[in-house]
């Protein structure tokens, strides 16, 4: 599999939601000893733990409610080798496609589904090895 220093070179990528993505980067480094690998605004951030990397997302409130949205337990990410035809094939076996295969400007090609159960996954595909810089990240320890 290509590598991409804005990709956490694990096959699966665990993304978490959190209300307060810097509070979570800070405690999850203190409790768990994870590390900063990147941070992409307040809103995303990767973290390492061992070989494993996990992705912190920003939960989002609910649209036009006075309060928060419960965030998600969980999200998975699985890096692939062929995101179109793997998108095709999931959506022949019935996923719930909530984003088709789209280029990102930080060298992945991703699509996001929804299985029978309602969990997320989003499989991601290196195009390029892309400074994380050159789209706005932030390098932490890569």
């Amino acid at each position: 599999m290509r590598e991409n220093r804005s990709m956490p070179r694990c096959a699966v990528i665990p993304e978490l939601a959190y209300y307060d993505i810097e509070e979570a980067i800070g405690w999850l480094c203190n409790a768990f000893g994870f590390s900063l690998r990147l941070r992409i605004g307040a809103h995303r951030a990767q973290l390492n733990i061992g070989d494993g990397a996990v992705v912190l997302t920003k939960s989002q409130p609910a649209k036009d409610s006075p309060t928060p949205e419960i965030p998600p337990t969980h999200a998975v990410m699985v890096r692939i080798e062929d995101v179109d035809s793997h998108c095709k094939q999931a959506a022949r076996a019935g996923a719930h496609i909530l984003q088709s295969p789209a280029d990102f400007p930080y060298g992945e090609r991703q699509y996001s589904a929804q299985d029978i159960a309602g969990h997320i996954w989003t499989f991601s595909q290196t195009l390029a090895d892309v400074a994380p810089e050159d789209w706005g990240g932030v390098t932490g320890r890569l």
